[in-house]
């Protein structure tokens, strides 16, 4: 399997910034690695250095890309001969909240799926909760704002802020029934060809009942507690393009290993 990340924008033989630390860390624990230039690709030219081996398996880790950005990425991938760890499906299930919720709507706050625009009083008209959480499919919004609507007037409020900040609402909107979170508990997990890993190397009961049920080969597991002390899954995202958070380069280069 080899590693694909992001080049400098000025540098082609060079690591991207934001993925240094690991692409170096990769290439010393004997890891298979190639860069491209995501500028370069976005203007319809893909040239990964070094090439990929024929029918060579690749592990994207770079930025967050839309499914229509990431099914042209496999299909670069795969004119150069090599062939994607993660299928499109499988991006999608980990990216788009909506896909996931079902299979784990036991674990995670309840949800309700919207278009931008929609009639917001009348989508929660029949839930008393308390408050609610607003993102849309990706992303919640990361300003001082934050996501939490106290009413379904700021409902509206934080869509807007949404498209305002990051150009656009992606998918649709995610209204959550707010819980009662225990603050600085949550902490990332990765699941990889169904083997789950932990940054402390105790796997917690919540993300072994997860892992079975996402059909992807590598993604990412987000779990706070709640104020009475129980896990609660808040997000699951594609692993290619999930950070690390607190996962030293190392220690997630062996999930890869493993």
């Amino acid at each position: 399997m080899r590693l694909l990340y992001p080049c400098d924008p000025f540098n082609k033989k060079e690591p991207d910034d934001t993925y240094a630390e690991e692409f170096f860390a990769a290439q010393a624990a004997g890891m298979a690695c190639s860069l491209y230039s995501a500028e370069d690709f976005e203007s319809g030219e893909f040239k990964p250095r070094p090439l990929f081996a024929e029918r060579e398996e690749i592990l994207y880790r770079g930025w967050m890309l839309t499914p229509s950005g990431y099914a042209e990425l496999l299909e670069a991938i795969e004119r150069k001969g090599a062939r994607a760890v993660t299928s499109l499906a499988q991006y999608r299930l980990c990216h788009y909240l909506p896909e996931w919720y079902p299979l784990c709507r036991d674990l995670t706050p309840e949800t309700i799926f919207v278009e931008k625009g929609a009639d917001y009083t009348a989508a929660v008209a029949n839930r008393h909760w308390p408050a609610f959480f607003v993102k849309d499919y990706v992303k919640s919004l990361t300003t001082n704002r934050g996501s939490i609507a106290n009413s379904v007037g700021e409902i509206e409020e934080i869509v807007s802020l949404i498209e305002k900040f990051r150009g656009q609402v992606e998918g649709g909107v995610c209204i959550r029934q707010f819980e009662q979170l225990t603050p600085d508990t949550e902490d990332r997990y990765f699941v990889f060809r169904g083997k789950p890993y932990a940054r402390s190397g105790v796997v917690p009961k919540i993300v072994k009942t997860i892992a079975p049920r996402i059909d992807s080969p590598f993604f990412s597991v987000d779990v706070v507690l709640s104020s009475d002390g129980t896990p609660r899954l808040i997000e699951l995202g594609d692993g290619q393009v999930s950070d690390r958070k607190q996962w030293p380069a190392g220690l997630f280069l062996e999930i890869f290993r493993g």
